[in-house]
């Protein structure tokens, strides 16, 4: 079996979990935040609705500096509305998923680069890049997006299981 083959169905759960906790974030409660260190609740959702779209460039590319020398850092611009946020999250979806089925086993086992600054943080097989780097990442800032709403009393969406807002998963 190719490593796409089995990493798809993974990939397509994942994404519909985060999706339903995606569509929970109120446009009224954008600004919060949990502690003055935290991120706010719209760059908290914009964040995990952008880094599912690192995926193509992981794919596609050799390497990703998030603060190239000579160019302008990486910068993650807040969705301004639900619906942003939402249409940015699937069109990510539909990059990642192309391109995750496209590539060859040879492919996810070539090596990746992370910089900084031009400088080398890590460098490891895509299939690795690709289950960390992206989607153990947006499974952990999803945990943290579920806080949020728990903290303002939005019902959590059933994930892995029942929720105590969902019976039903």
């Amino acid at each position: 079996m190719k490593i796409s083959d089995a990493l798809l169905p993974e990939f397509d759960q994942e994404m519909a979990s985060t999706r339903k906790t995606l569509d929970r974030v109120p446009e009224d409660k954008f600004d919060w935040r949990p502690h003055p260190k935290s991120f706010t609740m719209i760059a908290l959702s914009t964040h995990i609705a952008n880094m599912v779209g690192w995926t193509g460039d992981l794919i596609t590319k050799d390497s990703f500096d998030v603060a190239p020398p000579g160019a302008p850092p990486y910068k993650e611009e807040p969705a301004a509305s639900k619906k942003e946020l939402l249409e940015r999250f699937d069109k990510a979806v539909t990059s990642a998923r192309a391109a995750i089925a496209g590539a060859s086993d040879e492919h996810f086992m070539a090596n990746w680069a992370f910089l900084q600054g031009g400088k080398t943080v890590f460098t490891m097989p895509r299939i690795v890049c690709l289950r960390s780097f992206i989607m153990s990442h947006t499974i952990h800032h999803r945990a943290q997006l579920g806080v949020y709403l728990r903290l303002n009393d939005i019902p959590v969406p059933a994930i892995y299981g029942p929720s105590a807002d969902e019976q039903n998963f």
